[in-house]
């Protein structure tokens, strides 16, 4: 069994464990990927998709505090599963005729090796990020037919984080530096789905924005398979991305990794 199998195999057999165990009825991996050409409506017209979602995020950029040099961070793809101390994410979205609100909840602790500039100040750094980013918006479908939808988006996103740096060597061995900032940014962007055939399709979306940070940015890209009207499992990409800076407290940094579902909608 090569690595991506194995990747693949623990990540869905967590979701289902956490459905298992929680009774908590699961739509796409986001809410971004939530929305079907036709889907089935409620007595008011109104339906609902809600999900838990598996994101395994490496972690790369600069991080600081307190005005003091950078730290670089490189976790490259192949220490996902090494830096993820522990992952939150869920999902949801109502929707009616062409009109929908979504929303989108990750939390991550992250776990990685980091590197002041130019090795002066200390030999090694320990960095610890907390990353918490929820996502309220509304979206309106600009193109709606059986195989294709394509939907506009627009929100905002919160964003509260807390890093910890841990040096050892140099000038600064032994010690420890914790710094936290919050802000919020405006989104915009598209989300889409193209059924290939009744069963496969491929969905993905595309968000940008700033207000707080300088830039905010989302992509992913999955395929999904439908086993029913309303059971299906998807596999995918996702990549966010957040430049802020203020007052000493730098967090310029890319989390991106395989995402893992498995679709409920009602």
């Amino acid at each position: 069994m090569t690595m991506a199998q194995t990747y693949l195999k623990v990540g869905f057999s967590l979701i289902l464990a956490a459905l298992a165990s929680t009774g908590v009825r699961a739509a796409d991996v986001s809410p971004l990927l939530t929305q079907e050409p036709k889907p089935a409506e409620a007595a008011d017209g109104w339906t609902f998709s809600v999900a838990p979602y598996f994101w395994m995020a490496g972690l790369s950029g600069d991080t600081a505090q307190f005005g003091l040099p950078s730290v670089h961070i490189n976790a490259d793809f192949g220490d996902i599963l090494d830096n993820l101390d522990f992952a939150f994410m869920a999902a949801g979205e109502a929707r009616y005729d062409r009109f929908s609100v979504i929303g989108d909840v990750i939390y991550t602790k992250l776990s990685a090796d980091g590197e002041t500039r130019r090795g002066i100040l200390a030999d090694d750094v320990e960095v610890t990020a907390k990353t918490f980013a929820g996502l309220l918006g509304v979206g309106y479908s600009v193109l709606e037919n059986p195989s294709v939808n394509l939907d506009i988006v627009g929100g905002i996103r919160v964003w509260s984080v807390d890093t910890e740096l841990s040096f050892s060597g140099g000038l600064l061995h032994g010690r420890e530096f914790d710094d936290s900032a919050t802000w919020v940014d405006g989104v915009a962007g598209l989300r889409g789905k193209y059924f290939f055939t009744p069963e496969v399709y491929v969905t993905g979306w595309g968000l940008i924005g700033g207000g707080g940070a300088d830039i905010d940015w989302d992509v992913a890209l999955g395929v999904g398979y439908n086993f029913t009207d309303r059971i299906s499992a998807i596999a995918g990409y996702r990549a966010l991305g957040v430049d802020y800076s203020d007052s000493g407290f730098v967090f310029d940094v890319v989390e991106q990794g395989p995402i893992l579902g498995l679709a409920i909608k009602f």
